[in-house]
């Protein structure tokens, strides 16, 4: 496990598991902030911890929990799918009958007005494939909840009513014939290290909300990053714990400033030297990262082509292969040149 003084550490290969952790998150999601959320709250166990604690307390109470499940992306429109960065989840209701009902998880980094018009914009896809595969259904609900870490806090529309023109829609029987919504907004920005502890939710997904909460202030992370040791140790101790500490180690690394990098590696050594050498495998791979990026960017902008045949050659290139090719790229009259042994 991760050692204080007089605990005890598990061996595992850090070096491996850094080196996947990262493979996953450049491939399958270039953005830190969603492969941290989803990475938290992807398994329907973990969602339903914190959508409880969200939920008005009749809709939390006529929902059967354990009939929760995630619900695959084809819900969504390929038009959508690089602006659509949610969790879906259907589950049955107390109330009887077969019709589900829909919770859409949905992360936010920044404040955004048009988002009850994107959020319509969701649902009217999951309605149309509901309709698609179950014709003449009648439509389920579809209940949305944004968490946001938007710097400052949530100051946007939280109602679909306030996209309108107040002057216009207060005209006698107008309201009543446009679409009416509102959004659960979870404003991470105003919850204290306190309000985010009390929440019954396991240890990792305490530690994403609060990492995502500080993630834009290197200063409040740092400040902050001692009341959350034992959270941590906690998330290690738990099943799949490496990974979920992996994950954890390597959003930090991805969202803190270089120059605070130094001051992020002195407070993971409060955690112990399992977890220091873990930060130091992580910081290293996120710097060959780094180059191989910068030399992507100068082969494509110096040949304006870049040949596919050489993609596997850089995703095998050692540091050493790295620093040649960087060093021949300033000189080389073509990619050939570039690679050759």
């Amino acid at each position: 496990m991760l050692g204080q003084s007089g605990q005890t550490t598990t061996s595992f290969s850090v070096h491996a598991t850094a080196r996947r952790l990262l493979m996953r998150a450049t491939v399958m999601t270039p953005r830190p902030h969603d492969a941290l959320f989803k990475a938290a709250f992807e398994a329907p166990a973990d969602a339903a911890a914190l959508l409880r604690g969200l939920l008005p307390t009749p809709i939390r109470a006529a929902i059967g929990w354990d009939t929760l499940r995630r619900e695959a992306g084809s819900f969504v429109d390929a038009a959508l799918a690089d602006r659509h960065n949610d969790l879906l989840f259907s589950a049955q209701l107390r109330t009887g009958g077969t019709a589900p009902l829909f919770l859409l998880l949905e992360h936010q980094s920044t404040d955004d007005a048009a988002m009850p018009l994107r959020i319509l914009s969701y649902e009217s896809q999951i309605w149309h494939r509901v309709l698609k595969e179950h014709p003449g259904a009648r439509l389920p609900p579809v209940v949305a909840v944004v968490i946001s870490h938007a710097p400052g806090g949530w100051t946007a529309s939280r109602c679909f009513d306030d996209m309108f023109e107040p002057s216009v829609l207060s005209m006698p029987g107008l309201a009543a014939l446009v679409p009416r919504f509102a959004l659960i907004i979870e404003d991470l920005a105003h919850l204290t290290n306190d309000d985010l502890e009390a929440r019954s939710l396991a240890a990792f997904q305490k530690l994403a909300l609060w990492l995502l909460r500080d993630a834009r202030d290197p200063g409040r992370l740092l400040d902050s990053f001692d009341v959350w040791i034992d959270a941590m140790i906690q998330a290690e101790r738990a099943p799949a714990g490496d990974k979920a500490f992996a994950t954890l180690i390597t959003y930090m690394f991805r969202v803190i400033d270089s120059v605070n990098r130094g001051a992020l590696r002195a407070k993971i050594r409060l955690l112990g030297p399992q977890a220091e050498e873990h930060a130091m495998t992580i910081a290293e791979q996120l710097h060959e990262e780094g180059r191989l990026a910068t030399l992507r960017s100068l082969l494509a902008y110096k040949f304006q082509t870049f040949d596919a045949r050489y993609e596997s050659r850089l995703e095998a290139a050692s540091p050493e292969a790295i620093d040649r090719y960087l060093k021949r790229v300033l000189v080389a009259d073509s990619l050939a040149s570039v690679f050759e042994d």
